[in-house]
């Protein structure tokens, strides 16, 4: 069955918050089985996308509350040479990230949201750190997306704040969302807040606005 419906420009913030609830129970409800199985089906994708395979410095995230989860692609990045890093909440800033190497030895901690990071003290030493604009890749979480290439965040705003530099003019990385198929509406409302994605990738699918 389905799970596609039309979503028709909701007009509220109200709107905004029952949807993102319905879409974040969707993923949850999945099953372990069905979730790892969409990891190796996104993975394949990702495997084949020119930006993920001349990457340098890719930049991706542990799964939280039933997201879709790509970290079976880092063993492959890894045998390529291709530099790992995870989002880490930017000390002492309001809903920025830092983007911090990641390799088996990483210290890690569970930061407020619950979800594990680098810890602040090694992320803290800019060797360990690249800039996002200097990144080849940056693999995204989503909540929601469209067919359109429109989609929805948690509502932090934290990948919004962090890269919104990316609509300027200069070196940026490519930005591809990531969600689990059942995520899919038909359409979805655009925010001016929203930084724009290149590709958003699925267990089904690869979508380019």
């Amino acid at each position: 069955m389905s799970h596609m419906q039309d979503i028709a420009a909701p007009p509220t913030d109200d709107a905004r918050r029952r949807l993102r609830r319905e879409l974040r129970l969707r993923r949850r409800e999945l099953s372990v089985s069905a979730r790892r199985d969409a990891a190796e089906r996104l993975c394949r994708h990702l495997r084949q996308l020119p930006e993920i395979q001349r990457a340098n410095r890719v930049a991706l995230y542990l799964p939280n509350d039933g997201e879709i989860d790509p970290t079976p692609l880092i063993p492959w990045l890894e045998r390529r040479g291709t530099r790992v890093h995870l989002p880490v909440l930017k000390p002492l800033s309001l809903n920025q990230l830092w983007f911090v190497h990641y390799h088996a030895g990483t210290p890690m901690v569970v930061n407020r949201y619950g979800i594990p990071e680098p810890e602040t003290p090694f992320g803290a030493h800019r060797a360990r750190r690249t800039p996002a604009w200097a990144l080849d890749v940056i693999l995204l979480p989503l909540v929601g997306f469209d067919d359109q290439g429109q989609r929805m965040g948690m509502g932090g705003g934290f990948y919004d704040r962090t890269l919104a530099f990316t609509r300027r003019p200069g070196p940026r990385p490519r930005l591809l969302g990531l969600a689990h198929d059942c995520q899919r509406v038909e359409r979805l409302p655009a925010a001016p807040w929203d930084v724009p994605l290149d590709a958003i990738v699925s267990d089904a699918r690869v979508i380019r606005p």
